[in-house]
């Protein structure tokens, strides 16, 4: 067995704490669209916690990988329009749907044969698009939280050689250590407690099935689990994706009834748990999922007590603490991406596509940046074997 090391934990806590700081208020906003109340608020983020933990910590021992699940975000934001004028109940009829959906997908083996057509190159390439918005973000908070911020930056730059893998840890204590005592920490809506998961039984209409159902699927598939396997990619990491889409499909059955309404793979935390500020040795990096895991079921137990907790935190030193956590991975990928001359323009395309943040038809733009990635690959290949072809054929 791997022993578990301080960097594992930490590394848990703090990308656990970057998708619940960046992302819970949308959550819940989709929530109060369906007209949910206080009880029913608390279920949704039960359901999502317990699921992400025990997926997470599931797969990751599996595999021996640092497989990192989470909820949809670019589902919750689709789901805050598409949800006003359905009841509770025909919106959890609506995440069944789409769980249903994600598990045949991850039966039938779709998915698997898609990631094989995608290049590293460009996979990576897809990755630093993503991750460039954290990074920068790091600069742009410094016009809000400027102090913090920059003895967060020094103390990257300055301290990185001594540290070592406690380095995002130790800014990240500096960081509430200022904020305490900045009284910076909006401490008055924290509320302790654990949430008891409320049963919603589902209301099969098929207007909303299909009009919600289905964009909820899409935007799943396509913005959230073929990024998340593209990081897995581009890390080195190979798992058996049918069985992981299968897994997370299964769970959104199970927990849908309480608010769970999609389950998926990470991009964005999942980097973080994939960098070496997890572990030098990707081959136990894994124990990083697992810690990400178990504090993910605190998440859940909790609710919206864990929620209130991180929304404290002013939300620019949770983007400058993303950015820090990402420096790594986000180096590593643009230097792969880069790397091999035949993919060197697809992936530089990939890359601004992605960075852009263009959203187009509810997909968000690290799907379509794959997408011009992948018909630039075909296109190039297909150009080069036709000038091979007509080559020999005037030698002949």
């Amino acid at each position: 067995m791997t022993k578990l090391k301080l960097s594992h934990v930490s590394t848990g806590l703090i990308a656990v704490f970057i998708g619940y700081a960046s992302a819970a208020a949308i959550i819940f906003q989709a929530a109060m669209s369906a007209g949910a109340t206080d009880e029913q608020v608390a279920s949704w983020f039960w359901a999502l916690g317990i699921g992400m933990g025990v997926t997470t910590i599931a797969l990751s021992y599996r595999y021996k990988k640092p497989i990192v699940t989470a909820w949809s975000t670019p589902g919750a934001a689709l789901l805050i329009t598409s949800l006003e004028g359905l009841t509770m109940n025909q919106a959890i009829a609506v995440f069944l749907f789409s769980s249903a959906l994600i598990t045949i997908v991850g039966l039938a083996g779709i998915f698997e044969r898609v990631l094989k057509q995608i290049p590293t190159a460009i996979a990576s390439a897809m990755l630093a698009g993503i991750l460039l918005q954290f990074g920068l973000g790091l600069f742009t908070s410094l016009v809000e939280e400027g102090q913090v911020v920059f003895v967060m930056l020094a103390v990257f730059i300055v301290a990185r050689i001594w540290l070592g893998n406690l380095l995002i840890p130790i800014i990240f204590i500096v960081a509430l250590g200022m904020c305490i005592g900045m009284e910076k920490l909006d401490v008055s809506a924290v509320t302790m407690g654990l949430t008891v998961p409320v049963f919603m039984t589902p209301d099969f209409e098929f207007f909303s099935l299909v009009s919600v159902g289905i964009p909820l699927f899409i935007v799943t598939m396509a913005s959230q689990n073929l990024p998340g396997f593209a990081v897995l990619k581009a890390n080195g990491y190979r798992v058996d994706s049918s069985k992981v889409i299968t897994t997370t499909g299964v769970t959104g059955l199970l927990l849908a009834p309480f608010g769970g309404f999609a389950f998926n793979l990470a991009a964005i935390t999942g980097a973080i748990c994939m960098g070496p500020n997890a572990d030098e040795n990707p081959k136990t990096r894994y124990m990083a999922g697992i810690s990400m895991g178990v504090f993910y079921l605190l998440a859940g137990i909790m609710g919206m007590s864990f929620v209130s907790l991180f929304s404290a935190v002013p939300e620019a030193i949770v983007i400058a603490i993303a950015g820090l956590a990402v420096m790594p991975t986000l180096m590593n990928s643009l230097a792969v991406s880069m790397s091999d001359t035949q993919y060197r323009e697809p992936a530089l395309l990939t890359f601004l596509f992605t960075a852009s943040g263009t959203n187009l038809f509810g997909i968000g733009s690290a799907f379509w940046g794959l997408c011009i990635g992948l018909f630039c690959c075909w296109f190039y290949n297909y150009r080069a074997s036709a000038v091979r072809k007509n080559g020999s054929s005037s030698i002949e």
